[in-house]
């Protein structure tokens, strides 16, 4: 979108041609590269750009993604992206960022309207839900949102949670990640004033079913005011709590 308008801008000015403009607006409002066909337009409809979800995807295919959204000026996300698939990509793309622990990987080309008032907390059980939680924490950051990491402070120590929560509280909304029986949600949810989003995780025992009795849990919590991603579902996580953060602060509210 900043590029459209960056050349709409020099169009108007008289300082770029016409053919430069329709070479732009001729792939609007997608790309059809055969194998995928990029929303060049996502950003103009929702304030951001498709996603790219990497897992599975070919290294020649991401490229070619990447190159096409590069071109036209839009930030950059590849979630799920193995180290082995970012470090090909990073060589390509040398202004490139990838957390390992996230899987995320991002190239940004436009600058990224940030969000100064209010925050998003990220708020983790455990350690082992960690690279969910930076999934998350990443995704917001790169929407905009200011975010603070609250991390390691489950329900097996209370006393954890109460230490940090003058900070805590302070937040605009919160992304609560957890695996084994998934209830910290439900505690932060019973004392906050605003929208959580719970994030189960895949962390626990055999009786965990791979993150299916937190996603229960979370399903039947009797807090109001929660409401609940998929399993290990970080960016989901991440992305609808910048955007709800992004509405209440444009909102004066």
């Amino acid at each position: 979108m900043e590029r459209l308008k960056e050349v709409l801008e020099k169009y108007k000015e008289g300082k770029v041609e016409l053919k430069e403009v329709l070479k732009i607006i001729e792939k609007l409002p997608y790309e059809n590269l055969g194998f995928a066909r990029i929303d060049h337009h996502r950003e103009l409809r929702k304030g951001f750009p498709e996603v790219i979800y990497g897992q599975g995807k070919s290294f020649e295919h991401l490229k070619t993604i990447v190159s096409s959204m590069k071109e036209r000026g839009s930030n950059v996300i590849v979630t799920r992206l193995e180290w082995e698939t970012a470090k090909k990509m990073r060589a390509l793309f040398p202004d490139a960022g990838y957390n390992p622990s996230a899987k995320l990987w991002y190239l940004i080309s436009s600058d990224i309207r940030s969000l100064d008032e209010g925050f998003v907390a990220v708020v983790s059980a455990g350690t082992s839900d960690l690279p969910v939680a930076e999934e998350a924490a990443l995704t917001a950051e790169l929407m905009g949102s200011r975010v603070k990491r609250f991390y390691d402070v489950g329900v097996a120590g209370l006393h954890r949670l109460l230490d940090i929560w003058e900070d805590l509280k302070s937040a605009t909304v919160w992304v609560v990640v957890a695996g084994m029986e998934g209830a910290l949600p439900s505690v932060i949810g019973g004392i906050v004033e605003g929208p959580v989003i719970a994030v189960p995780t895949s962390i626990g025992y055999g009786s965990g079913f791979g993150g299916i009795s937190a996603l229960l849990a979370m399903l039947n919590s009797c807090v109001p005011g929660i409401s609940v991603v998929n399993i290990d579902n970080g960016f989901g996580g991440g992305y609808v709590a910048s955007v709800i953060h992004r509405k209440i602060v444009r909102r004066g509210g």
